[in-house]
């Protein structure tokens, strides 16, 4: 990842963080906060529906629709307190192993 793919997400993840407490009559993030979990996996699943539908289609709208997931998954992270880099650590500690081990480690 470049240095501003990695400086845009880390300024997102501040702007989600000030926005837990934010008034949620302005702020559609403080909105998702105050309404919790529901309304954030609603929404994740919702734009994880569209990333589907829009994959075999034009390569602009799939990278609207993949932006959209990526930023509630950050809302999700930021909400549940959990960073970017956990989900990295979680990434590198799984760096190298096949899928299939993982998950049969996992046992899903």
């Amino acid at each position: 990842m470049s240095d501003s793919t990695n400086r845009i997400l880390e300024r997102i993840m501040e702007v989600l963080e000030q926005r837990k407490g934010a008034d949620p009559d302005v702020s559609y993030v403080a909105r998702l906060y105050r309404e919790g979990l529901p309304a954030i996996n609603a929404k994740i699943l919702e734009e994880a529906a569209e990333v589907v539908e829009a994959a075999d289609g034009d390569a602009q709208h799939l990278r609207h629709e993949i932006a959209d997931l990526w930023f509630h998954t950050l809302v999700l992270l930021a909400h549940r307190g959990l960073e970017m880099g956990d989900i990295a650590a979680e990434l590198e500690r799984r760096f190298g192993t096949s899928g299939l081990e993982e998950k049969a480690r996992r046992g899903s």
